[in-house]
């Protein structure tokens, strides 16, 4: 059995992977149950792990210039539609997206991958472009957060990072800023502050006529393996991939338990069976050819923005063996 470190947030579609009920063929897996931030961190800058959950944006990045220490599989881990990402100072008098064109908005790290798919959508959908709105990057909680992969700021864009002593959600507050963007909502609006508020409030409706319309489900994280254990082990690639697929479905059909709920929440198999509806019976796919139009888009918005040497194919950033999996 060969020892590799996973490391990857405990979702309920990789529990199965954790817990040793679903094994990963002729591997010994020590797994590291840790959040998005503090994996990135950790396996950019010191590459701890031989299989990690990856941001999409920041993997494109070192990928196009040809210094990612890691390739992907097309397993992905973390999504999330992402209209319910933006968030407003109701006193800036920011009432739809097109009010964003000249304000002042926040974003963690300007090409965190939540906000590549939110200043997409925002282009795509209601026409306001980059550089329409003047950008501020830091903490949202924390000060002084720095980015994990550098890179240049894009031609006409307007960015800069907020000052010591500030972060996002504090500016957000005084109306420093306009509006944030990103994964995580402000700590002033889980506080319930009236000044605070999410600019699409029926976000839910939003995101499935979104869905309806383009068929894309945003991908957020992404798996990938080091280069170096893929040097030892070149079957590592689709080993993982039929592991990960198997969790997912297991977590899936956990939530469907009729008996009693799987999960804390009371009508949790209606709402799968809704998704089921509106979305398709694998309504969270793994593989290329399921989600290709959602990754040929986030390619698209990559590098129109500014944050790819070049625009990068399907093909070029996942490992080949797992862009077609073997039919019985």
């Amino acid at each position: 059995m060969q020892p590799i470190t996973i490391a990857c947030w405990g979702y309920d579609r990789v529990r199965p992977l954790e817990s040793g009920q679903v094994r990963i063929e002729g591997c010994d897996v020590t797994f590291l149950d840790l959040a998005p931030e503090e994996t990135f961190h950790r396996a950019l800058h010191f590459e701890e792990f031989d299989v990690t959950e990856l941001s999409f944006s920041n993997y494109l990045t070192l990928t196009a210039r040809g210094n990612c220490p890691y390739v992907a599989i097309p397993v992905f881990p973390g999504r999330a539609f992402r209209h319910s990402g933006i968030y407003i100072n109701t006193r800036s008098g920011i009432r739809t997206p097109e009010d964003l064109k000249g304000r002042c908005v926040g974003s963690p790290e300007y090409q965190v991958t939540a906000s590549v798919w939110i200043r997409g959508i925002l282009e795509d959908e209601y026409g306001v472009k980059p550089a329409d709105i003047r950008w501020r990057a830091g903490g949202v909680y924390e000060e002084d957060r720095t980015e994990k992969v550098t890179f240049a700021t894009p031609e006409g864009v307007e960015l800069e990072r907020i000052g010591p002593g500030k972060t996002l959600s504090g500016m957000l507050l005084t109306g420093e800023i306009d509006a944030l963007i990103g994964p995580r909502a402000p700590r002033c609006f889980h506080e319930g502050h009236p000044d605070v508020a999410r600019l699409f409030p029926d976000f839910v409706e939003k995101e499935k006529d979104y869905f309806q319309r383009t068929g894309i489900f945003p991908i957020m994280h992404l798996l990938a393996v080091h280069k170096k254990k893929l040097a030892q082990l070149p079957w590592l690639p689709a080993s993982l991939f039929k592991a990960f697929e198997t969790a997912k479905n297991m977590a899936v059909e956990r939530m469907l338990e009729e008996n009693e709920p799987m999960v804390t929440y009371p009508w949790i198999e209606g709402a799968v069976r809704e998704a089921r509806k509106l979305m398709g019976t694998d309504f969270w796919p793994y593989g290329v050819e399921k989600n290709r139009k959602t990754i040929e888009t986030f390619l698209r918005y990559h590098f129109d923005q500014g944050l790819c040497q070049r625009k990068l194919a399907v093909q070029e950033i996942f490992f080949p063996s797992t862009l077609v999996t073997a039919k019985i």
